[in-house]
């Protein structure tokens, strides 16, 4: 199984962190969040792996190098300017079809390979989500895409009817977007993991930077099934402060989680 790892964000949050490395090399309890992301990857099956990097791009490169890949096929992209999640995902799309070696990895033309789905997890997510009965949830349900969600207090909330498919989203408190859907909706945070058919990325027309949320609820607007992966019960913290990285570290050395 492939997977796509998003690290090339400039990692604001973690200030001072990331003065002088990438936020994917911040260390937890000794060990970075790209190494703890990449074994997790591992663990599951995956084998093949692409990574965005933009901010200290060659400190990921000879990281990655100096470390055998973690005994990975990795391959990176590079952004040259950032591109957001989803002009991150369609920039490394070349990565998850029969023909990967192209050069043009934005031609959505290229035949997509054999309708296996793929992982996309960002660098900074802490989590005992069960990838596995993700991606059979996601094939059962013949998704375009499954998003981790959890019903929990966040800025920002992704709308799912009672189907669990994806009609909306919302800013806090705030007025709905919505594309679809009817009541009730079920206001519930994603988790920054995500399971994908290669059959979404020809039908990512977007360009420049964008986010892949916006992706998704344009075409769920036209009917395509974008499911909500309910983990509410499973441990998931955000590493993108530096005091969520003490917490994370305390969590795992009271084996609240096993990593």
């Amino acid at each position: 199984m492939k997977a796509m790892i998003f690290a090339a964000g400039l990692g604001t949050r973690l200030r001072p962190l990331t003065d002088n490395r990438p936020k994917a090399l911040v260390e937890i309890n000794g060990r970075t969040m790209l190494e703890m992301t990449l074994a997790r990857l591992r663990r599951f099956g995956v084998s093949d792996v692409i990574i965005n990097v933009f901010h200290f791009a060659d400190m990921v490169e000879d990281y990655l190098r100096t470390n055998s890949n973690f005994g990975l096929h990795i391959e990176i992209s590079r952004e040259t300017t950032l591109l957001d999640t989803g002009g991150g995902l369609k920039k490394a799309a070349h990565f998850f079809r029969t023909d990967s070696g192209s050069d043009s990895a934005n031609d959505s033309n290229q035949p997509a390979a054999l309708d296996e789905p793929f992982l996309v997890h960002n660098v900074d997510v802490l989590s005992t989500i069960d990838l596995g009965r993700m991606v059979q949830f996601h094939i059962d349900n013949q998704a375009l895409a499954t998003l981790a969600v959890q019903d929990r207090k966040a800025s920002r909330y992704l709308l799912f009817d009672d189907r669990l498919q994806l009609c909306g989203r919302r800013a806090g408190s705030g007025e709905p977007e919505l594309v679809g859907g009817s009541e009730p909706m079920h206001a519930l945070a994603f988790s920054g993991i995500h399971v994908i058919s290669p059959r979404f990325l020809p039908m990512m027309t977007e360009r420049g930077a964008f986010s892949i949320i916006a992706s998704y609820l344009r075409v769920a607007g036209q009917g395509e099934r974008i499911f909500a992966y309910r983990a509410d019960e499973n441990y998931w913290r955000d590493l993108g402060r530096p005091e969520n990285i003490e917490q994370a570290a305390q969590d795992l050395n009271q084996k609240v989680i096993l990593q």
